[in-house]
């Protein structure tokens, strides 16, 4: 919400649109991921058997709803705000609704977007960058804490790095490779989007000996690829070392899906517009997590490496781990 509309709200007000904007999100996220027998069965779409269509047009219009409130709250600040300099316009920062409603107002025709384009870019913005992001940094933390040799490594690389006496900083993740390693190694094992984004050919094409039609509903199995034992070594054991390995060969597997044996965000024009946020999000929040704390289970509790399918994929059993400080100065929880 911070990076969506930023200060729009504030007080009870925020935490009221907050906690009904999270449900309203986990509802549609939950949805979405819902295997749909019309998807089989096109005809059947009609009929709505599953109640699918009918739920998600309840959706949208809890969102709408929502999307509107923000917005026209937006606007009447931007319209309290025009008495200021601009100096101090320039000076101030700006969220990302901020950002969208100075387009719809320049008028240009090449940038300019409507208000429906507006909402559905928010709506993009939250569905794509939030479950999927926490999922990934779910297990990120489960692969380590099955592998504490591995976590300890990345602690150290932290010390090295960020020091005991200091909270991670976004200047020191370009230092952070191991980290970085553990991450990618994550997303092979556990790509946030298993089926990517469904494409369709816009001519009738071969590939791989197999006749696709024009028009087709195409998916690429990215978690299959990522397994495949013809392009990697020993592909169900979790080694981040194989990402440190090819650094030096102009990072072969980066995320910007150029080998198509590693697409955890997609490749081509189509590839996660977020990519580059995802990357650094989950850097910072996982290399804050160790530095500031040491992690374990609650007593009598085992770890669980089950998956459950949806519109990300997610553990079966939600990760409860317990933290513990680790920094020398306590002061810096603070």
């Amino acid at each position: 919400m911070n990076m969506l509309w930023g200060g729009t709200l504030q007080g009870e007000e925020r935490s009221r649109v907050g906690a009904e904007f999270r449900h309203v999100i986990g509802e549609l996220v939950e949805l979405i991921g819902k295997p749909n027998v019309s998807d089989l069965f096109p005809a059947l779409r009609w009929f709505d058997i599953q109640g699918i269509e009918r739920q998600t047009k309840k959706i949208f219009t809890w969102l709408d709803r929502i999307f509107n409130s923000v917005i026209e709250q937006r606007m009447k600040m931007d319209e309290e705000n025009q008495a200021r300099t601009c100096k101090n316009k320039e000076s101030s920062s700006k969220d990302f609704l901020q950002f969208l409603l100075e387009l719809i107002k320049q008028g240009d025709a090449k940038t300019q977007i409507t208000m429906t384009q507006l909402k559905a870019l928010l709506m993009d913005t939250v569905v794509a960058g939030t479950d999927t992001t926490s999922t990934s940094i779910e297990w990120v933390m489960t692969e380590m804490m099955a592998h504490p040799e591995i976590m300890r490594k990345v602690q150290e690389e932290l010390e090295e790095v960020v020091g005991m006496n200091k909270m991670v900083e976004e200047s020191h993740l370009p230092k952070l490779h191991y980290l970085d390693a553990v991450v990618k190694e994550t997303l092979r094992l556990h790509p946030p989007g298993p089926l990517l984004l469904p494409h369709s050919p816009s001519s009738t094409c071969t590939v791989g000996g197999y006749t696709v039609p024009k028009g087709a509903i195409v998916f690429f199995n990215a978690w299959a690829m990522h397994r495949a034992p013809e392009e990697w070594d020993d592909p169900l054991d979790f080694r981040p070392e194989r990402f440190l390995i090819i650094s030096h060969d102009l990072k072969k597997y980066d995320y910007k899906g150029n080998n198509f044996n590693y697409l955890p965000f997609g490749s081509g024009r189509r590839i996660c517009a977020g990519v580059n946020l995802a990357e650094r999000m989950l850097t910072y929040v996982l290399a804050s997590f160790l530095h500031s704390f040491e992690w374990g289970l609650p007593e009598g509790t085992k770890l669980d490496l089950m998956e459950k399918y949806g519109f990300s994929l997610k553990k079966a059993t939600p990760l409860v781990a317990i933290p513990t400080p680790r920094l020398l100065n306590l002061e810096l929880y603070n």
